[in-house]
């Protein structure tokens, strides 16, 4: 994410970039523009995250920029280094905006020349005047250091009221956080980290896109440097965001600074983001200056019994507090006079090692396909009718993309949809799986010509209850498939397996309040997955079967509204919805996923 430079990118899963490989349009509406206006300049020992944090805080829950685009301007810009605009800006994806750009000014500019790229800086402001639909105003001056509480960037606190407070804190946390871990069978606690009235942490990382640049790094080292982490149980890691970074730092001795103060400093990794690197033990309290902290993120398994909490902190606290051997401290407690050395660009290690083959295709020479790439498996289109039983139940407020398919362990088996799809769920409901895999046995029975209707006695009994109530549910028109139910799925990254692994295993549909983002709804549709949303009080359980009825026609007529039936001991009706599908959406569902769209379009 470059918006402090002038781009604007827009995060979707795979789908929606190999429609642009074959050269088809990519068409949204017209998103909300909300101004962000920055005013002032920031204390002494406040970073980048403490400002996304903030501003995280202030909009995520009520979604004042939900699928918007973020536009940063005002006066408080030129107060901003570029690496103080990009850290803020690679987490505006946390407030569930669309995209977020900035104005660009002589400091972008400055960094373009650094990188060898002048001839691609463009000056952007707003005119004269300026129309937006909504604005939040950011007093840059206001912001102090800020921690983000498990398990979400936007559960906001400002580090001094936690150490002022941290028993209440802790414990709201503590209560919060088990009502969202509804069902896993966990043993939360954070109270005892209290030690002699101070918040004890044992570990703490700075790394990724977020955390790992240049100029935070410096500023962690200033901190640091003639200073000890301690031989205690805590211990701390950094992770440069790439090797040109790695490069400088080493140069300019702020490494062995690191180093020297008990740091481990690895290579430019997304590791700890994911869970694949530096995973906190059970039990543990990580602060991180990286991008989430959702309660599976880091590697730990709530569904298997094991939980560790991370909170989120700008890297200047986080140093500060490894400097107070692993106490929770706000880096506006610490003397310290920041260096900020100039970051020399060299791009030596790019030109020895990568390979630059843009523009010099060899068609003649084949692709190395490792043991882990497979083919798709086939996808039916969409059946008149939809048998669908409830494989997964998720009361939380918020389901993110890693619970609906963990990162870290899955990363060997990207291209390998089978396998990958083994990992659906398995950080939060560890019986999903096996539950949709049951389910699609039925529906490859039916494919091949079986009367599972007939043969399956509980599937028999079903069906007889929604043809006493009219319906002619055949098998040869009549799909059977999972469905998920959460409240808000979909939060966090683009990740496109979180959709993909669901119809590998057979789902047909997901049914929710709302949906987080925009690119989850979008990965439910490219893989020919009905997007539904209830707004009436239902109580689905495990099991339960839901009958769709005329589906196949309800898509084709643009019904906006679905009624189906909850069918049990007894028989209920639900109203679900499906609107604001456009027509190439509704293709794609009709063709039961883009791969079979676009074999016969």
């Amino acid at each position: 994410r470059y918006g402090a430079l002038g781009t604007m990118a827009v995060g979707e899963g795979g789908p929606e970039l190999v429609k642009q490989l074959l050269e088809r349009t990519y068409d949204i509406d017209m998103p909300d523009i909300v101004a962000i206006y920055l005013e002032n300049e920031p204390q002494y020992g406040v970073g980048p995250q403490d400002v996304a944090l903030a501003i995280i805080g202030a909009v995520f829950k009520n979604g004042f920029v939900k699928n918007s685009v973020m536009e940063f301007v005002g006066d408080g810009i030129k107060n901003l280094p570029i690496e103080f605009r990009n850290g803020i800006d690679v987490m505006t994806t946390e407030t569930t905006c669309l995209s977020s750009i900035w104005i660009t000014d002589d400091e972008t500019k400055k960094y373009f020349e650094r990188h060898g790229r002048s001839e691609d800086f463009a000056e952007l402001k707003p005119n004269g005047v300026a129309y937006y639909d909504r604005v939040v105003v950011v007093d840059l001056a206001k912001i102090k250091p800020m921690i983000a509480m498990p398990f979400h960037p936007s559960n906001v606190y400002t580090i001094e009221d936690v150490v002022k407070n941290p028993g209440d804190i802790l414990r709201k946390v503590e209560k919060d956080a088990i009502e969202m871990l509804d069902g896993a069978k966990v043993d939360f606690k954070l109270t005892d980290k209290i030690v002699d009235g101070k918040i004890k942490v044992e570990q703490g990382i700075v790394a990724g896109c977020a955390g790992g640049t240049f100029d935070n790094i410096c500023a962690v080292a200033d901190i640091l440097k003639g200073r000890s982490i301690g031989n205690s149980e805590f211990a701390m890691s950094v992770y440069p965001a790439s090797q040109p970074v790695y490069i400088e730092l080493t140069k300019n001795m702020r490494i062995a600074d690191l180093m020297q103060a008990g740091v481990t400093v690895k290579t430019a990794f997304c590791g700890p983001c994911f869970g694949a690197g530096d995973v906190p033990a059970n039990n543990g309290l990580s602060v991180r200056h990286s991008t989430r902290n959702f309660p599976n993120r880091e590697g730990s398994k709530p569904g298997n019994g094991q939980i560790a909490s991370v909170a989120l902190m700008d890297a200047r606290s986080i140093a500060a507090t490894a400097a107070n051997q692993g106490f929770l401290t706000s880096a506006q407690d610490i003397d310290v006079s920041y260096t900020k050395p100039e970051f020399n660009f060299d791009d030596t290690v790019y030109k020895n090692r990568l390979y630059f083959g843009y523009g010099k295709g060899e068609s003649e020479k084949g692709l190395k396909y490792g043991p882990n790439i497979a083919d798709w498996p086939e996808m039916s289109a969409l059946t008149d009718n939809l048998l669908l039983k409830v494989a997964c139940v998720i009361n939380d407020p918020v389901t993110t993309t890693d619970e609906l398919i963990p990162s870290g362990e899955t990363s060997s088996y990207r291209s390998n949809p089978l396998k990958l799809a083994e990992f659906a769920l398995s950080r939060k409901a560890p019986d999903y799986v096996g539950r949709a895999k049951k389910i699609q046995l039925e529906e490859k029975a039916r494919v091949n010509g079986e009367n599972v209707f007939e043969n399956n006695s509980e599937l028999k009994a079903v069906v007889e209850k929604v043809k006493s109530l009219g319906f002619s549910a055949e098998v040869a028109n009549t799909g059977i498939g999972s469905v998920i139910y959460a409240v808000k799925p979909g939060d966090g990254s683009a990740r496109e397996q979180a959709a993909s692994c669901q119809k590998v295993l057979g789902g047909w549909a997901n049914i929710a309040s709302e949906y987080a983002t925009k690119r989850y709804r979008s990965n439910l549709i490219n893989w020919g997955m009905l997007p539904f949303i209830i707004k009436q009080d239902v109580n689905f359980a495990k099991d339960d079967y839901i009958f769709v009825p005329d589906i196949k026609n309800a898509v084709i007529e643009k019904r906006s509204e679905i009624t189906a039936y909850v069918v049990g001991s007894t028989v209920k009706e639900l109203k679900l919805e499906l609107s604001n599908l456009t027509d190439d959406e509704r293709e794609i569902i009709l063709s039961g996923c883009l791969i079979n769209y676009y074999k016969t379009h």
